[in-house]
């Protein structure tokens, strides 16, 4: 066991956490973990202005209590079937204090710069000029801080944000607001401003699946489990049924009904949307065709004047400390990494939480580091044949996925669960 290394974590949020954690579990002694902000959490550190959180006022998890916990660390029983930030910053917290993780964390500590040196090392510049020189390093800075703004066909004249700037609906108070966007970041920005402004639309470019957070009483994820098990061409026709049964046409709804597998696209869970729109508090456009002042012509030839527009559109994907010649994934339609998170050249570097499941990015995180942390003391080798496997992962993303810049990180959460999990020595897999 090779347990004398140095390793570097960069980030405090859900996915430097469990790296912490798993690191420490496997007998390394020597981890650092930088964390530009003053405490843990990553993005679910709610604050009223805009920061590098994009947690709003209202923000719930749309992924169950019990499909989101890490592995061995429950959720408290009295938390909802869908906890509140502020629930879920509290879960992070309590998580570093059981498994005593904040010794290991420099606080207001940004990283400026990572190079790579000789003998597989890592240089690691902070902002204060000093360096240190690690034998590994583990990436979880996440992906949801560097928004991806929208090229729209003319100028707007009116107010205009982006979704991560967004924290309650007081500012759009009588006022006519259009979203971009029917993600889930989206869908709740529609919802939540349908409550006070004189009107919300919402514009999509393609149809969206959208999906109640319950399915017979029980959170909708619960179900996924069972279903993994059923041929895939069957597991697809009885979703489809299943939610034409819930909640009938998405014509009924002025909404276009889709044409692809509901799996092919990241879903999006909002159990008031639907409501909104048949109560007119939300209403439907098209894709934008032209923007001029403060009118919005759309695709299908209606106009509209707006006051104000959140764009939904995403975020880029931003490794602010390596040299854009070195990694750089922003515009990449594919992001060879065998189980997301091992590059086939830098093999002493690790992503931790660089994907985008159908379902919660903590257990999957927790299971990346986990094997991480085999890996870097000896435990588990990795393949020779690494670069193959990468691109081998990549093309079964781009065929499973509709073609989306935010579907180059998508996976199938219990498929990708249990293909990590089986990579995990069997004597350590719950250590």
């Amino acid at each position: 066991m090779n347990n004398k290394v140095s390793v570097c974590v960069i980030g405090a949020g859900c996915s430097g956490l469990t790296s912490i954690k798993n690191l420490a579990q496997a007998g390394i002694e020597d981890i650092v973990c930088y964390e530009r902000n003053d405490q843990i959490g990553g993005n679910w550190i709610f604050t009223a202005g805009e920061s590098h959180s994009s947690v709003c006022e209202t923000t719930h998890i749309i992924s169950s209590k019990k499909m989101s916990e890490y592995l061995d660390f429950p959720m408290p029983d009295h938390y909802p079937d869908y906890p509140s930030h502020k629930q879920v910053l509290d879960y992070f917290r309590s998580y570093a204090d059981a498994f005593d993780l904040r010794k290991y964390i420099q606080f207001n500590t940004s990283v400026q710069q990572v190079t790579k040196l000789e003998g597989e090392r890592w240089e690691v510049r902070l902002e204060d000029g000093s360096s240190r020189v690690f034998d590994y390093l583990l990436v979880a800075n996440g992906h949801h801080s560097v928004p991806r703004m929208p090229e729209l066909p003319g100028k707007f004249e009116g107010e205009i944000i982006h979704s991560h700037s967004y924290k309650t609906n007081t500012p759009f108070m009588n006022k006519k607001v259009l979203v971009i966007g029917a993600g889930n970041s989206g869908c709740d920005c529609a919802v939540e401003i349908s409550r006070v402004a004189e009107s919300v639309s919402i514009s999509m470019r393609r149809p969206y699946y959208i999906i109640p957070k319950f399915m017979m009483g029980r959170p909708t994820d619960t179900f996924n489990a069972i279903l993994t098990k059923i041929p895939k061409g069957i597991r697809n026709v009885l979703q489809k049924v299943s939610l034409r049964m819930q909640i009938g046409d998405y014509k009924q709804y002025g909404l276009r009904r889709p044409d692809y597998p509901i799996t092919a696209c990241h879903p999006t869970l909002n159990s008031e949307l639907l409501y909104k729109i048949r109560h007119g508090k939300v209403l439907p456009k098209t894709a934008i065709k032209d923007v001029q002042g403060k009118t919005i012509t759309f695709e299908d030839g209606k106009q509209e004047e707006f006051d104000a527009i959140v764009t939904a559109t995403g975020y880029r994907i931003v490794f602010p400390f390596f040299d854009p010649s070195f990694i750089n994934y922003e515009n990449a339609d594919r992001i060879s990494l065998y189980l997301r998170m091992i590059h086939p050249v830098h093999q002493s570097l690790f992503f931790i939480g660089l994907l985008q499941p159908q379902g919660c990015i903590w257990p999957l995180s927790d299971l990346q580091a986990k094997l991480a942390a085999n890996a870097i003391i000896g435990n588990w080798k990795i393949p020779n044949n690494i670069a193959e496997l990468a691109e081998k992962e990549s093309e079964e993303i781009a065929k499973d996925f509709l073609h989306a810049k935010r579907h180059t990180l998508e996976v199938h959460y219990h498929p990708f669960y249990n293909k990590i999990k089986k990579h995990i020595p069997k004597e350590v897999e719950m250590v």
